[in-house]
């Protein structure tokens, strides 16, 4: 049997107080750093959850919206945006550095990373913010878009990142939190729609269309209903496909 790899990311640190729970399955999270959840405690607690299950760290910038959970588009100038992104980091990597430890990613949050896939002018922000770190951290971006495209030409290294719990439109867009089917809830229909990405680059619209994609990141969103069932299911029987959580 052919051997796979996949890394298995969640978003953390955003008030759902699942993290002891969540991190021993997964091998990369995206910490919220306060713009759209998070504070200084919350992050202490999920870096030392994290440093305790090996987990490798990313930072969760968003839109600075809490009101919204960063779930709405915000009109900031660029440099606004720029400001906002890089001290949501700063904060972050200063306690990674209280306990010893690099910011491995950085993986855009809601409608921030939503509209940097499509947005060069929002996408530029984005790269902007990362070039000024100094830093070899990596970015989590679908593949084929505006946001990873660019960070690719900028040298920049970037893991395609897939949804675990999301279903698709025809153009790789995620269906709207709005819709009914936007949110994949069933342990088995994850796993399918999972193998389908990892072991033959392609994943089925809400249509029926099958689209060709590239993933070497999942995601699996904390605030899922049944996000650690989720979880402790693809540890499982991804395994038994043949499929290596690295």
């Amino acid at each position: 049997m052919k051997q796979f790899k996949i890394d298995i990311n969640a978003d953390v640190g955003e008030g759902i107080g699942n993290e002891a729970q969540l991190l021993p399955f997964i091998s990369s999270c995206n910490i919220a750093c306060g713009g759209h959840a998070g504070y200084l405690q919350t992050m202490k607690t999920v870096v030392k959850l994290a440093k305790l299950n090996s987990v490798k760290i990313g930072a969760h910038p968003s839109f600075p919206d809490k009101l919204n959970f960063g779930r709405v588009v915000m009109k900031l100038s660029n440099e606004a945006l720029f400001e906002s992104l890089t001290s949501q980091i700063e904060n972050l990597q200063s306690v990674l550095k209280s306990e010893g430890l690099q910011l491995n990613h950085i993986k855009p949050h809601g409608a921030l990373y939503n509209l940097a896939t499509k947005d060069l002018e929002t996408a530029n922000v984005i790269i902007r913010v990362i070039k000024s770190l100094n830093a070899p951290i990596k970015l989590y971006a679908p593949c084929n878009s505006v946001l990873a495209d660019l960070a690719i030409k900028e040298q920049i290294e970037v893991e395609f990142e897939a949804f675990a719990d999301r279903n698709y439109n025809d153009d790789l867009s995620l269906v709207s939190r709005e819709n009914s089917n936007a949110i994949l809830h069933k342990n088995d229909v994850v796993l399918s729609h999972v193998l389908g990405i990892v072991k033959q680059g392609k994943v089925t619209s809400i249509n029926g269309v099958e689209v060709l994609i590239k993933a070497n990141t999942i995601c699996v969103h904390g605030d899922t209903e049944n996000a650690l069932g989720i979880l402790d299911y693809l540890n499982t029987n991804l395994i038994r496909n043949g499929i290596k959580i690295i």
